[in-house]
């Protein structure tokens, strides 16, 4: 639980700081809004990865852009790949999810 708030103060830190700059998005870049959006549907997904006892989330690395949630690491079965994938979409502002996991 620790380390959960220790990324979410990350996170925030990171935001805060990347207000203050404001660039436009584009295609390959993402503006400072989208850029904190997308921090925070990562801290969401992580958490509840965490939460879920038939998922270990430090198998699972998560990144975000524009909405779109990147799925990938080294699971222990498919049945935790496939729950971890159901969870992603299950969070709020999450437009689609990318499986690159991978069983170990």
């Amino acid at each position: 639980m620790k380390t959960l708030k220790t990324i979410c103060a990350s996170l925030i830190a990171i935001a805060l700081v990347t207000t203050t700059i404001g660039c436009a998005g584009s295609a390959t870049q993402e503006s400072t809004g989208e850029y904190i959006d997308d921090a925070w549907i990562t801290t969401k997904v992580k958490a509840a990865l965490v939460e879920n006892p038939d998922v270990k989330a430090r198998e699972v690395n998560v990144e975000t852009f524009k909405g779109v949630v990147q799925l990938s690491g080294f699971v222990e079965s498919q049945a935790a790949m496939n729950q971890a994938v159901i969870i992603a979409r299950g969070v709020e502002g999450v437009t689609s999810v990318r499986n690159d996991m991978a069983i170990k």
